[in-house]
């Protein structure tokens, strides 16, 4: 009785962060879409309403077994150890040079302004004038105003930071909650006596480190739709009868993760599919099909909701995406049509059997693509040849990247043919395979028995996502910022097959259980420790919240500020406007990476006859001098992130960062 006791209420607990997450972003959502996200109306609708989906998603939850004290509190001493750690060890990246930033600064914006689009204040600067640019890295121009680049609902929770005066602890709290979600789900489809390695072996790893140390939407992501699929299984499985209610909430959460990152629309496409099988199957009476509708109903709820922010919010991130984005789109429709037409021939297609080759032929197609994706590199190399302004100076990037590793000079390769020797990476070779057992033998069991059925849902959703994300990373491949990629879905889920393979082998041989489960903990616990050590212990961009309060403090407070150089440009223009709370734009250079001094002054004289005092800004004092007495208010020396391309980074970088003034004459 006890044990049950502890088995439910850590079952109860572990869908608590993906409740409580998606509860905020559905009240913070409408209220940001209508101008008033502040803290007392965020507060008062927020509260509830996560409160509310906490309570329906607790009420009736199946016991986490085995599980005794002992192992609830060891998953949580490893959630709070990660929280701790991570805050101790946060980074401050609020200099946008990458995505961090860009999110810390929409979070910023929102928190003080409650609304978008980013207003330009062109008034400012005398009005509009076409040597003026407004926007920059990370904020495209939108109709004479800015909008940020990224999806709303990381910024939506990041501003809670902000209110509450810790904007830096928000990440690793979240980063905490990821490790309760994926214990919960494995407790669930593995059993309680594996929580504690996988949680473990998920903290510790190097890309859930990165992410869960400033403002990355990943995590946010993962709670999201690891959480959903807790849910989902408690919806098929749980003590009650299975209802639409359930299979509602489920698909609400896991459909909300489009809202925080829109490849979130790949991710539960499995979902989608799955809520047609479950329809299917309760017109033939299965008492599972019952919570069928109610998935799909939420899933398009909260899939609809992100689809909505995207496009009122965020419409040119949008159209630079549409490359990748409108495939995505029509596979999405294929997947409903399919769905729909399966759907209406479920009497026929029940009648239907599998071949008895099938499940023998699905485990080896599990081994053989794995096999493939690991011997990639050895038959391709994948290259992309630049665009686009974006992918040219991505391609630069990689070139630099390159001279620096002493690699050869290629900046239109990605590495991409890499993305699996990167997870072995991170959570080494022996999750890989164990994971590849793993799969394989749930793949034939479901095609051979339709059992353990709640496997299917998160073994779609791992196997799908994982395969096209390894395929097209679509990222910059510099590490450990291509890490990320790998978080949300394919270092968890690959977690959580790596233990239920390790539990099929040890069940299959009872002789090596004895010696067999310590070493199996060893083998999936010791690689990503030692992967991780090398940076665990270096907290990166440290300084940069100080220097940019010391840098608004020596700003004029009636100070339209006119940046005539690239490099400030793009790591400041937002900064100063979102942060400072001070008129920004950068002066726009036909040539080269400063701006021509004529068009500086007039603008500066256009300032002045607004009535406003004229401040120039670059990286130099040279640059800033022929306008006025130059005066450093930057000179931050710090750590950034490594930039490696053939192995897991080990160290980090010295950065430098100076920024000049002159009170324009």
């Amino acid at each position: 009785m006890e044990h049950d006791r502890t088995g439910r209420g850590l079952a109860a607990l572990s869908v608590l962060p993906a409740l409580a997450v998606a509860g905020w972003l559905l009240a913070g959502l409408p209220l940001l879409l209508l101008g008033r996200f502040q803290p007392l109306p965020a507060t008062l609708l927020g509260v509830p309403v996560a409160a509310l989906l906490c309570w329906a998603g607790t009420r009736r939850v199946p016991a986490i077994t085995p599980a005794g004290r002992w192992r609830a509190a060891g998953v949580a001493a490893v959630a709070v150890f990660s929280g701790v750690f991570n805050a101790v060890m946060h980074g401050e990246q609020v200099i946008v040079r990458r995505d961090p930033a860009t999110y810390a600064q929409y979070a910023v914006w929102i928190a003080r302004h409650g609304s978008l689009p980013i207003t330009s204040q062109a008034e400012a600067f005398g009005g509009p004038d076409p040597s003026l640019a407004f926007d920059s890295m990370g904020f495209y121009p939108a109709d004479g105003q800015v909008v940020p680049q990224f999806m709303p609902g990381a910024p939506l929770l990041f501003a809670i930071g902000h209110w509450l005066g810790a904007p830096f602890v928000l990440p690793a709290v979240l980063g905490a909650l990821a490790v309760l979600t994926l214990a919960g789900l494995v407790g669930r489809l593995a059993g309680g006596r594996w929580m504690v390695t996988a949680a473990f072996a998920f903290a510790v790893s190097l890309p859930v480190l990165y992410t869960s140390r400033t403002t990355f939407s990943e995590i946010p992501s993962m709670i999201l739709l690891f959480g959903g699929l807790s849910l989902a299984h408690d919806a098929l499985t749980g003590p009650a009868r299975p209802t639409w209610r359930g299979g509602l909430l489920a698909g609400l959460v896991l459909g909300l993760a489009v809202l925080v990152r829109v490849d979130g629309l790949r991710d539960v496409l499995p979902v989608l599919a799955f809520a047609g099988l479950l329809v299917a199957m309760r017109r033939s009476g299965r008492p599972e099909g019952a919570a069928g509708p109610g998935l799909l109903l939420g899933l398009a709820a909260g899939a609809g909701a992100g689809l909505l922010a995207a496009y009122v919010l965020a419409r040119p991130y949008l159209k630079y995406l549409s490359g990748s984005l409108d495939p995505l789109l029509l596979i999405c429709g294929a997947v409903l049509a399919l769905t729909a037409v399966g759907t209406a021939a479920a009497p026929l297609l029940a009648r239907l059997r599998p071949p008895r080759w099938a499940p023998a032929a699905g485990a080896w197609l599990v081994v053989l693509v794995m096999a493939a994706l690991y011997a990639r590199p050895w038959f391709q190399t994948v290259r992309r040849d630049p665009q686009r302004p974006e992918d040219v100076m991505t391609a630069g990037f990689i070139a630099n990247a390159q001279r620096i590793n002493r690699l050869p000079v290629d900046g239109t390769r990605l590495y991409f043919e890499d993305s699996l020797h990167w997870v072995a990476w991170y959570v080494g070779l022996p999750v890989v395979v164990l994971a590849t057992v793993g799969a394989a033998v749930l793949v034939r069991r479901l095609l051979r028995d339709g059992e353990p059925f709640p496997w299917l849902l998160p073994l779609a959703v791992v196997g799908w996502t994982t395969v096209t994300t390894l395929l097209r990373p679509e990222i910059t491949p510099d590490h450990p910022w291509a890490a990320r990629r790998l978080v949300p879905i394919v270092i968890p889920g690959l977690i959580l097959l790596a233990v239920r393979g390790l539990a099929w082998l040890l069940q299959t041989r009872p002789g090596v259980a004895r010696w067999g489960a310590p070493l199996g903990v060893l083998l999936v616990l010791a690689p990503p420790v030692v992967t991780s050590i090398g940076t665990a212990f270096t907290p990166v961009e440290r300084g940069e919240a100080a220097a940019v309060s010391a840098l608004c403090a020596r700003l004029p407070r009636d100070a339209s500020v006119l940046i005539a150089e690239r490099v400030t440009a793009d790591r400041f223009t937002q900064v100063v406007r979102g942060t400072c709370g001070l008129p920004t734009a950068q002066v726009r250079r036909p040539h080269g990476d400063t701006a021509p001094e004529d068009e500086v002054r007039r603008l500066a004289a256009r300032v002045r006859a607004a009535g406003r005092v004229p401040v120039v800004l670059a990286a130099t004092a040279g640059q800033v001098r022929p306008y006025g007495e130059p005066a450093q208010v930057m000179a931050l020396s710090t750590r950034q992130d490594e930039r490696s391309l053939v192995k897991p980074p080990d160290g980090t970088w010295s950065l430098r960062v100076d920024v000049w003034m002159a009170v324009a004459r």
